[in-house]
This record gives C-alpha cells, sequence and structure tokens, in this order.
C-alpha cells in the first residue's frame, strides 16, 4: 500500500477505524484534539458512531456501554484528562471490557505545560485508576509506530479481553511522517466472557464489577494476577540496539529513544562502544534485556526521560539490581533531549569522566 503523509493524531485515528473501533467517546484538551476531531469526520463514514462527551468521566464511561455489547471502542486524552478517566479505566478492567485508550502525553503535575513531555510513566504502568489493575502500555518513537502499535493494541484488547493504552508523547502526536496503513480488520461485534457469568449464571452475560464474596473477589483477583504474569512472559516489546558489547548504553522510551539512537551511531562511528535499550512496552517492562548487558565490562547507564523528577528510572534500578552505575538525563515544561546531551553523557561515562 502506498505511503500516506500524516500527522500523528491523525494516523493514530485512521489506524483505530481500521483496526474495527466503531465508537468513539472523547473530549477536548491540547495536544490531543486533531484525534477526535478526526474520528468526527470517519466514523460516521465506516458506520460507526462518534460522540463528544460533556466531560473525560463520562466519554470513559460510554466505552463500558459499547464494549459490553462487543463494539470496538476507543477514547483519547491527555495527561490531566487522563487523571479524570481513570477511574473508568479501573472499571474497564474490573468488567473484562476490551477498549483502547489514548494518551498523547503533556507536561505535568497538575494543569502543567501542553508541550510534550513523558511525565506520565507512573500513572500509566502503576495506576491507571484504584484497585492494582494493569494494562499493556504502548509507547511508539515514530508515527509509523503509533499506526502499528495502535492497530495492535486493538487486536490485544480482543484477545484478552482487557483496557490497553497508546501512549505517544505529544511531539509524536504533532508531527507529520510518511506512514503505511493497515488493511482492515473485520469490526463485527466480539461475544464477551466474563468471570462475573462463570461465578453467576454461564448461561448469560453478567459484566459486574462487585464482587458478592471474598471468594468471588479473591478468584477475580487471581485471574488478573495470572493474566499480568502472561503479558510478563509474552508481550514485551523492546528495541535492543548495539547492546552484546556495549561498555556505554542508554534507555530511553518514544521520542527520546529516536534521539538516543543517533547519538549511539555516532559514538559508535567513532569507536565507543555505546548501545540503546528503547521500551517500547512500558508495561510489561523489558527487564530481560537489562539481562544481556555484560555487567563487568559496562560502565554505566544513562535513562533518558521527559519527566522531572525521572520516572523510568525506577524500573531500570530494578532491572539492574545494582549491577551499573545509573545516570539521568531530564528535561520537563516542553524543553527537549537533544543528540549532543546524550552524545556528550555517555561520551563521558565511556572516559570515566563525571557529568557536567
Amino acid at each position: 500500500m502506498a505511503k500516506q503523509f500524516m500527522k500523528g493524531t491523525e494516523a493514530i485515528a485512521e489506524a483505530a477505524v481500521r483496526g474495527g473501533c466503531r465508537f468513539f467517546a472523547g473530549y477536548p484538551i491540547t495536544p490531543q484534539n486533531e484525534l477526535p476531531e478526526y474520528m468526527s469526520r470517519r466514523l460516521p463514514e465506516v458506520g460507526g458512531v462518534f460522540v463528544q462527551g460533556e466531560s473525560e468521566v463520562s466519554s470513559v464511561s460510554m466505552l463500558f456501554g459499547a464494549s459490553a455489547v462487543g463494539v470496538r471502542c476507543m477514547t483519547s486524552s491527555s495527561s490531566p484528562g487522563m487523571s479524570l478517566k481513570s477511574e473508568g479505566v479501573s472499571a474497564l478492567a474490573a468488567g473484562q471490557l476490551p477498549a483502547v485508550i489514548v494518551n498523547v502525553s503533556r507536561g505535568g503535575p497538575g494543569v502543567g505545560s501542553i508541550q510534550a513531555a513523558q511525565m506520565d510513566y507512573f500513572q500509566v504502568t502503576r495506576a491507571m485508576g484504584h484497585g492494582g489493575h494493569r494494562l499493556i502500555v504502548y509507547a511508539p518513537s515514530t508515527v509509523q509506530e503509533a499506526v502499528d502499535l495502535t492497530y495492535k493494541a486493538f487486536i490485544k484488547v480482543d484477545e484478552y479481553q482487557a483496557p490497553m493504552l497508546v501512549c505517544p508523547d505529544g511531539s509524536i502526536g504533532a508531527m507529520m511522517e510518511a506512514v503505511e496503513l493497515p488493511e482492515f480488520r473485520d469490526a463485527t461485534p466480539k461475544k464477551l466472557t466474563t468471570y462475573a457469568s462463570q461465578c453467576i449464571n454461564p448461561d448469560k452475560l453478567i459484566i459486574s464489577t462487585f464482587h458478592y464474596t471474598p471468594e468471588h473477589s479473591e478468584g477475580f483477583n487471581r485471574l488478573l494476577e495470572e493474566l499480568y504474569e502472561g503479558w510478563r512472559k509474552n508481550e514485551v516489546m523492546v528495541e535492543e540496539y548495539e547492546i552484546e558489547d556495549a561498555e556505554v548504553v542508554v534507555c530511553a522510551y518514544g521520542i527520546v529513544g529516536r534521539v538516543a539512537k543517533d547519538a549511539v551511531k555516532q559514538l559508535r562511528a567513532e569507536g565507543i562502544r555505546a548501545g540503546l535499550i528503547r521500551p517500547i512496552t512500558l508495561f510489561p517492562f523489558c527487564m530481560a534485556s537489562f539481562e544481556k548487558l555484560n555487567y563487568e565490562k559496562l560502565k554505566g547507564i544513562l535513562v533518558a526521560e521527559l519527566s522531572i523528577p525521572a520516572q523510568m528510572i525506577e524500573d531500570v534500578e530494578l532491572a539492574t539490581k545494582g549491577r551499573a552505575k545509573l545516570e539521568s538525563l531530564t528535561h520537563s515544561g516542553g524543553k527537549f533531549i537533544i543528540t549532543e546531551e546524550v552524545y556528550d553523557r555517555l561520551k563521558a561515562m565511556a572516559e570515566g569522566k563525571e557529568a557536567k
């Protein structure tokens, strides 16, 4: 299929339509507004429904109803809006309802800034709502990858009957790149099966976020525990670049991953053995990638992210188990990490110098 030149948010929307999305509910917030705007035009063309809700809360709640009758559905927002949606996301997880949520992330905390940032890491990987539930979280570094991961998300929510998150930072949402769009998937409503039905009446579809006995409640949480362990084994996505013999490694995701890869290539050209670990799923995290490093020769790992304070570095600490020196490179509020910064920090690390 011929490539098209598309804006990130609009490419994500088109990928969702092709992935089977036929219901979208959302509410305006910068920098994701072009996504619902595109859906408002596009969904009626394929027999779908677009609703602009009166709030973020009502929008995510509408997904509960759409998903319950088997319709593939999506909502989108940006950082502070995601906080408002988190109760609904927890309800979707509890109801075993498939839905795709897109967070075009911006700065925080509070209203923060409208510029691109990666300050939602803790929220999306740890607590996207109460109750200890988890989401597969996809973090694209290009518009093409945003298309591919959105399309994949619709496949995976069907497979696991759970909500999942696509989390491009605002720069990916705003930039325009050439993309190749996927083919249309079958959008026929999907038949659901739930734990509540098994416990109460297997002959009927029962969707409930409340469990009437301690046994039912614990049984459901054990089911989720098993599901998430399966994700850790089978759903990790990561780019590993030149890490086999690396003496210095940078770990970065999203737009920063692109910047970091350029720095690694420059250092390799100069004979410095640099490598890159780029998480594509923020959860499940790429723990196994850090087991491939040669810690006897490794001089350090630089964790680069658009967040002050640093957040992903805590997962890197868990993965490395104290075996490597870790350094942090951070910006926020719309100030970007550039190739030269990553290059300088990795080179200083390779030469045993202190970071400036």
